[in-house]
């Protein structure tokens, strides 16, 4: 569901942040690695099992958010983002960290802006490109 531009800007980055809600309703970020299939983002560590946004997932809290971001430049001031709502869950696969569990986050609504060639502010707002995904 991403645009050329917004693959070869997730292959261009390598941290992310992944914001979990605890049980008690605290939400927590972490800076991440991630990969992304083409349909899912995954997030692994050297000791995953025992962090907090691990620990929260596998409480049942499934919702998330994932923010890929960075500045292209400072003069002018030009963000680039993608910001992702999905569902989390555990799955065995191998991946960047060996073959061990990951959090797999399936998309359910994603927004970017300042990588695909359009303009992110038309009549002084903020318009990110927003898209809804379906589940397959």
């Amino acid at each position: 569901m991403f645009s050329e531009a917004e693959m070869s800007y997730l292959k261009s980055q390598h941290l992310a942040r992944l914001a979990t809600v605890s049980g008690q309703g605290q939400p927590t970020v972490d800076a991440v690695g991630f990969e992304f299939d083409g349909k899912r983002f995954y997030i692994g560590g050297i000791a995953l099992p025992a962090s907090r946004k691990y620990k929260n997932v596998a409480a049942g809290n499934q919702k998330v958010a994932l923010i890929i971001d960075d500045l292209e430049s400072v003069q002018p001031w030009k963000p680039r983002q993608i910001k992702v709502h999905g569902l989390a869950e555990i799955v065995e696969r191998a991946g960047r960290f060996g073959h061990k569990e990951y959090l797999a986050i399936t998309p359910t609504v994603s927004w970017s802006f300042g990588i695909e060639a359009r303009e992110d502010y038309q009549d002084g707002k903020f318009t990110p490109k927003k898209i809804i995904w379906t589940q397959a």
